[in-house]
């Protein structure tokens, strides 16, 4: 059975997260545009609360990223080889711990709107819809919100 930990993201997993973000095959294709160029930063991560989830090799499996003012779930990763093993669960699950201990009432998240679904099974509710911003993204996105008990 595979151990995941989940460890604050440190100046030097900025790369490793970057890499893992890119690879995503959730965004190929007509979603690559949104991802076109950006990076992780060593700033980024010193300015949010930034998690990743390890195997028990310590490699990177997924990661977070949660900006308290305003709140919002701002990065949400789990590379393709994990998907569908309870990582993602566990990183959403790990991400409301940190909004309540942080006194949020609610994380917006703006979803890439094939992992729609995936907010929504683990409670996220729909808000609305974010309109397109062409040319990088061309997309109506789910606008929903965690509700932090």
């Amino acid at each position: 059975m595979q151990t995941t930990r989940i460890r604050r993201a440190v100046a030097t997993d900025a790369e490793q997260l970057t890499t893992l973000m890119h690879a995503s095959g959730a965004y190929l294709g007509a979603y690559s545009s949104i991802l076109a160029g950006y990076r992780v930063t060593a700033d980024h991560l010193d300015r949010h609360r930034v998690f990743v989830a390890t195997d028990e090799d310590e490699h990177p499996v997924g990661f977070y990223s949660l900006v308290l003012d305003p709140p919002e779930l701002d990065l949400a990763f789990v590379a393709d080889e994990a998907q569908g093993t309870g990582v993602g669960r566990l990183l959403m699950t790990h991400m409301i711990g940190q909004a309540r201990e942080a006194g949020l009432a609610e994380v917006r998240v703006v979803s890439h709107p094939p992992a729609e679904a995936f907010y929504r099974r683990l409670g996220a509710e729909r808000m609305g819809t974010v309109a397109p911003t062409p040319p990088k993204v061309p997309w109506e996105r789910p606008e929903l919100r965690f509700t932090v008990a």
